[in-house]
């Protein structure tokens, strides 16, 4: 077993539903921070979901406007994700969030048994 510590960002350049991070199907991930960062002078309405690849549903855990000039983390309390899970993100104006999970990625490339 081995745990990798990553980031992964991305640019909200629309208004549809973005896959942010995706975990391996041989690996599952603990969730620090998912932070929107909102660089306009206006305030965003933003939502994040968790895809659950068992019953391949989206689940909403976060909804709110992110005011402008400031950055609000999406996970407060921490996410577990599972082997295939996702976490996708969404904005009501395109081209003007970043989107940064911090995570730990624990996998079993090096496990015996």
């Amino acid at each position: 077993m081995s745990i990798q510590y990553k980031n992964k960002s991305i640019a909200l350049t629309n208004t549809a539903l973005t896959t942010v991070l995706t975990i391996s199907t041989s690996a599952v991930a603990i969730v620090k921070s998912c932070y929107f960062s909102n660089a306009s002078t206006g305030t965003i309405l933003c939502n994040a979901s968790l895809y659950d690849s068992s019953g391949t549903t989206d689940y909403e855990f976060f909804r709110d406007n992110v005011l402008s000039s400031s950055v609000v983390n999406a996970t407060v309390q921490g996410l577990n994700l599972e082997a295939g899970d996702a976490i996708k993100a969404q904005a009501a104006t395109g081209n003007e969030l970043t989107v940064v999970c911090n995570y730990a990625l624990i996998n079993r490339e090096n496990e015996n048994g």
